[in-house]
């Protein structure tokens, strides 16, 4: 250990600055970051005073602001003192002080014994100012005391004693040492403990470096009261590193490649291992090896490693991956810089995979291949070219690229890749014609996707030949020209030769008979064609105007087959153009028109319709015939376009009413062609704004064909219905007249009442004492119905009527006075509905009491109704007035 470091006397008169120009301090030669090394000793004798500190070597040492130097990294002092300058700066008045530090590491352990190296040391507390009435006393300036050097995995004794903590006060004062920090007070706390009388620092257990590699302590001096005494001192104690841990790599496995072929000094992979020693000291500095090479051809050391970084690279010539595909090295890592004697070891495998290149070239099988394709096939594979390659399976310097070199100049044939088996499939692209080419003798080359490597004695292709034979087919006779296209006027007559339209066979080294013909597809069922030379002929007249021309075009297919195995047929379409002939009269548009009877305003617009075409439709001539003269003297007609013309009134007033007016139009033909077109016109009263006001009344006069047969369709069906009704009346008399016949007259009135077709509201109008209608003569009246009974599920409208009380008769069995007040009741009562006095029955038994209601008459009656006050609504009412007025007409 190191002995304490005292302090320098000061004056007794307070001077700012350092204390000392150089000082000099014994450190351990394993610094670590963060370590705390020396105390500058900056006095300040204004304490106010703003202070910064600086150093000459920030990276590697750091000064905090109580004027501790700390250790800014790790690393190793050399065996030369290490110098640096502190340096102090007066924020506010720039006033800058500078002392050099002189930093010797310490001797290393000597053969001595344990005993006498480890002789305890004493670390004194400084001395401190003490501030009275007297003259200022001598002081110690702070320091810092040197770091505590421990090995790790110590074997003992425990506890084992550091140090002695104590201060030049405890001659006068009983004092009480104690210790805090991580490892004292603080987790993992019990590992340094101190006795507070003697102030021996101890520890208590090993420590490991790779746990904790440092301990920061704090050195405490109270009085019994607790009073401190000294200041805290820091006390520091590094774990020197063993050399107690293996190397371990990072992947117990490696995994690498190297190209096939690769020089000497080609890079292939980096292992690496790391240890949890001190990485700056030899227990942490590994050294790597190559101890074995699997397989060994074709050198047993193809390999070699860089024994500090790991880079594994090759160191021979010749590897072959079609040979050796893949090489396993054992690796060793070991400590202590590789001393094979101290250091520790460890192993690991390195798998180097030996990767393709392109040093094989593609080789065919076979110097010539065949096959055979049938005529006019395609996308169909015609013949397998196969190659090998001894190169890696499914990799560019493996895969197959196929090319035609010769022999198929019209580029029928093309040739894919198979990229399961790497063959060459030759493959049809443009159909073949059997009496054009019977055979083809094809030049292909095989290349890989990727050029050969450089270096490589082969060829970079190989190279053959293919024999395709072409089989002939029966193939489908075709019409030439396809479609084609005949002109002719329209109006052939049926029967008339149009043209021939054959087909030709292309198979001429086929034994066939001659074509047949047949029609596939007329839509007017205009032709007809010979079976045999294909001669078209008409069956109708060709008609311009039919739906089935479209833009003067009408479209036949016809189909040519042969006799061939199998039987193949062809199709054509025959196209005829149709030029138009006048064959057409022009017709007037619109068939109805509407005008007024007066002469103003009366032009009814016309327009002439021709379904020709030019020249034999428009300009059209428009005139009136000569007869009737009727035509002639009411009308007139003037042209105001080629295809329009106005229809007016000649005379000054026309009766109201429907007329046909003939009209003569002639178009523009050669020869012309004129037709009559009737016009019905309408004529009605108009109003100021020359709309009709009575063309109901003319519509309803001239009601057309279509109009009538409606009307008359509809009075069948009424007289159909109304008869049907009829003998459904009759056939249900019949069936009353039969129940009739099975009624007992004995039976009981109640049960003669068989049917009601319509009594009311239902159960509330049957609330009789039907009692009476049994034994009119012995029954008693009990009570007496009250007035006003109605419906209950159907509310009248108006409000509901008052009945007059019905007094009691003298007699309950006299039911003719008592259903005759019932009916006075109903007859005075306007309100009153019909359903709640008056019932109708069917049929109330032979054997009924009551008398018969034959002699009733209803005494409302309507008298002989006036309507002649209908000529005075107008002339909407004047028909009605002349029907019901009673007049003669």
């Amino acid at each position: 250990m190191t002995a304490p470091i005292k302090a320098a006397c000061e004056d007794m008169s307070c001077k700012t600055g350092f204390p000392e120009d150089v000082h000099s301090a014994v450190v351990s030669r394993s610094v670590h970051g963060g370590q705390p090394l020396l105390n500058v000793g900056f006095r300040s004798c204004d304490g106010n005073k703003k202070i910064q500190f600086g150093s000459s070597e920030p990276e590697d040492f750091r000064v905090g602001e109580d004027g501790v130097v700390y250790a800014e990294r790790s690393f190793q002092l050399s065996a030369e003192p290490t110098e640096f300058v502190v340096s102090a700066q007066d924020k506010e008045t720039q006033q800058e002080w500078q002392m050099r530090v002189k930093l010797t590491p310490e001797p290393a352990f000597s053969g001595a014994s344990e005993k006498d190296q480890r002789k305890i040391e004493e670390i004194i507390f400084p001395w401190q100012q003490y501030k009275h009435s007297s003259p200022l006393k001598r002081q110690k300036r702070d320091w810092v005391i040197p770091p505590i050097n421990l090995p790790e995995n110590s074997k003992g004794p425990f506890p084992q004693e550091l140090v002695r903590i104590r201060s030049d006060r405890d001659k006068s004062l009983s004092l009480r040492y104690s210790v805090t920090g991580p490892g004292a007070d603080q987790p993992p706390t019990g590992i340094f403990i101190i006795n507070p009388i003697s102030g021996q620092l101890s520890v208590t257990k090993p420590l490991d470096r790779e746990q904790i590699a440092s301990f920061h302590l704090r050195a405490h001096a109270v009085d019994v009261n607790g009073n401190q005494v000294e200041n805290p001192i820091d006390i520091v104690i590094n774990v020197i590193d063993m050399n107690d841990n293996r190397p371990e790599f990072l992947h117990q496995v490696w995994n690498g490649t190297v190209p096939e072929g690769s020089k000497p000094g080609t890079y292939v992979m980096t292992v690496t291992a790391i240890d949890a020693d001190d990485p700056n000291a030899q227990n942490g500095m590994l050294r790597y090896r190559i101890l074995s090479q699997a397989p060994s051809s074709p050198s047993p050391n193809m390999f070699t490693i860089n024994n500090e970084t790991g880079d594994i690279i090759t160191v021979a010539a010749g590897l072959d991956r079609e040979k050796v595909q893949q090489y396993t090295l054992i690796i060793q890592a070991t400590d202590m810089e590789g001393n094979p004697t101290y250091g520790l070891s460890n192993t690991a495998t390195a798998v180097i995979a030996v990767t393709d290149v392109n040093d094989n070239p593609p080789e065919f099988t076979a110097m010539t291949f065949y096959g055979e394709v049938p005529e006019n096939r395609m996308d169909v594979i015609v013949a397998n070219l196969t190659v090998t390659d001894k190169d890696q399976p499914h990799t560019p310097a493996w895969n197959a690229v196929y090319r035609l070199t010769g022999g198929d100049p019209a580029g029928h044939f093309t040739i894919l890749t198979d990229p399961n088996s790497n063959d060459g499939l030759v493959t049809v692209v443009k159909s073949i014609d059997f009496e054009t080419n019977r055979m083809f003798v094809l030049t292909v080359a095989a290349e890989n996707q990727v050029p050969l490597a450089k270096g490589i004695q082969h060829p970079p292709q190989s190279t053959a030949t293919v024999s395709i034979t072409v089989i002939d087919v029966n193939e489908s006779p075709y019409f030439v020209p396809n479609p084609k296209l005949v002109r002719q006027e329209e109006g052939l007559m049926a029967g008339s030769m149009l043209t021939t339209f054959t087909a030709q066979d292309p198979d001429r080294y086929m034994q066939q008979t001659s074509l047949r013909y047949s029609k596939l597809s007329d839509p007017a069922n205009w032709l007809k064609i010979d079976p045999v030379n294909g001669q078209i002929t008409t069956t109708a007249v060709l008609d311009r105007e039919s739906i089935y021309v479209q833009n003067n075009m009408y479209n036949a297919t016809f189909l040519a087959s042969d006799n061939g195995i199998p039987p193949m047929s062809g199709t054509g379409t025959l196209q005829i153009y149709l030029l138009d002939i006048n064959d057409n009269a022009p017709q007037v548009h619109p068939k109805e028109a509407t005008t007024c009877e007066t002469l103003q305003p009366n032009a009814i617009n016309i327009t002439a319709v021709d379904p020709d075409i030019d020249p034999n439709a428009g300009p059209f001539a428009f005139e009136l015939p000569d007869t009737p003269a009727s035509i002639k003297r009411n009308w007139t007609i003037v042209r105001i376009s080629g295809d329009h013309a106005q229809l007016s009134l000649r005379i000054r007033f026309l009766e109201a009413g429907i007329y046909d007016v003939p009209i003569v139009i002639t178009d523009s033909g050669n020869p012309h062609a004129s037709s009559t077109s009737l016009l019905k016109v309408k004529v009605c009263q108009c109003d100021l704004n020359g709309d009709c006001t009575d063309v109901d009344r003319i519509v309803g006069a001239g009601l057309g064909t279509g109009a009538i047969i409606a009307i008359l369709l509809c009075i069948i069906i009424l007289l159909i219905l109304v008869l049907m009704f009829v003998v459904w009346m009759k056939r249900r008399d019949k069936e009353r007249q039969a129940k009739q016949l099975l009624i007992d007259p004995e039976d009981d009135v109640r049960d003669n009442i068989l049917k009601y077709d319509e009594e009311g509201g239902g159960e509330e109008d049957q609330d009789y004492d039907l009692s009476q209608l049994q034994q009119p003569d012995t029954v008693e009246p009990d009570a007496i119905k009250p007035v006003g009974i109605r419906r209950l599920d159907e509310r009248p409208i108006h409000a509901e009527p008052q009945y007059p009380v019905r007094s009691a008769a003298p007699h309950p069995g006299d039911i003719g006075d008592f259903i005759n007040e019932g009916l006075k009741a109903a007859d005075n009562d306007p309100t009153a509905p019909p359903y709640d006095s008056l019932l109708v029955f069917d049929y109330e038994g032979s054997g009924s009491t009551a008398g018969s209601l034959s002699s009733l008459n209803s005494s409302s009656s309507g008298g002989e109704q006036d309507y002649d006050y209908l000529n005075d609504w107008g002339p909407r009412f004047k028909k009605l007035a002349d029907m019901y007025g009673g007049g003669d007409d």
